[in-house]
């Protein structure tokens, strides 16, 4: 059977790995449910000060995944999210590659939904981006995303973990001021959002560099093939490199998406629908629907010891 984490969490298989741990699928008995639950490799303090900032978020809204509750066993911690099976935007266009303007705006809205409750509590994210936004696994039917992965993101004000001249974030999806060291505001997250709907459109991962020299000395260009004008009109929006020109918030840019979905064409009959998948795959061995297949309680609570020699090599997580 698995191993107990604080005489709770009972860890079941390795579903990924995030930047400071690994990922999870664990059994919560006291919860009675399957959770995802990620498990740091180290106790330095800043990493121990990232768990501390990311396990502290409680924001609640259907399109954001944040930590539900955390625990401590000998000098390793963990927390618990929510299981999300369906894997990331990535997993998606490894799929289908680009995806048809209307289910892209479907995903728009709702990771930007997710984006305003975020920056309501005056959170600004600083690591959007394809693989940390995952997906449910709704098959055919309406998909449903969840914006996920807080461990560098900061309340405006908040002191900084690292010195001002060293850039946190993903590269690639750098806001313009992020990379000349810029305080994390909102406007920063929104040019994230704008790069990932660039590559939900059109399969690839944008060239960012190429697009902010190419606002900066020429405006805004033309719409790229395959994205409708109204859309696009959206997107450029979020991808002035000046924030002082783009929106400034994600609910004003949410406003003018929902009037861009009004001008798009209606979908073709040879559309190929998009389907979620299950990413995660089977429970192994000894693990049912219901929690761990034996009979008792549950087995003698010890460190799992995750970073050990002997630990499986974990997949491509749909969970980071």
């Amino acid at each position: 059977m698995g191993e107990v984490f604080a005489g709770r969490y009972e860890l079941v298989d390795p579903i990924g790995r995030g930047g400071v741990g690994a990922v999870w699928r664990a059994w919560d008995h006291r919860r009675r449910r399957y959770v995802a639950a990620k498990v740091l490799q180290q106790s330095d303090a800043h990493t121990l000060l990232r768990f501390v900032r990311e396990q502290a978020l409680r924001i609640e809204h259907p399109h954001v995944l944040a930590p539900a509750s955390w625990a401590a066993d000998d000098d390793q911690v963990l927390f618990t999210m929510d299981l999300v099976s369906g894997g990331s935007l990535a997993h998606v266009i490894g799929d289908y590659g680009p995806l048809p303007p209307r289910f892209v705006c479907t995903l728009l809205d709702q990771l930007l939904a997710g984006l305003s409750t975020v920056h309501a509590e005056g959170v600004v994210h600083r690591d959007i981006k394809p693989a940390n936004i995952l997906m449910e696994a709704t098959g055919r039917g309406r998909p449903h995303l969840r914006l996920s992965d807080f461990g560098i993101s900061m309340r405006k004000g908040e002191p900084r973990l690292t010195e001002t001249n060293y850039v946190v974030g993903t590269l690639g999806y750098f806001a313009p001021e992020q990379m000349m060291g810029a305080e994390p505001d909102f406007p920063a997250d929104l040019f994230a959002v704008g790069l990932v709907a660039l590559y939900l459109l059109q399969g690839t991962k944008p060239d960012s560099q190429a697009l902010i020299e190419h606002f900066a000395e020429h405006g805004t260009p033309s719409a790229p093939d395959g994205v409708p004008e109204p859309l696009w009109q959206v997107i450029a929006g979020l991808l002035q490199p000046d924030p002082q020109d783009r929106f400034r918030t994600a609910t004003g840019a949410r406003k003018a998406l929902n009037a861009a979905v009004e001008m798009l064409p209606e979908p073709s009959d040879a559309e190929e629908p998009v389907e979620v998948f299950d990413q995660i795959g089977p429970l192994p061995e000894g693990f049912g629907p219901d929690g761990p297949l034996r009979s008792g309680g549950p087995a003698a609570a010890h460190s799992p010891g995750p970073q050990t020699s002997g630990q499986p090599t974990a997949p491509p997580s749909p969970q980071q």
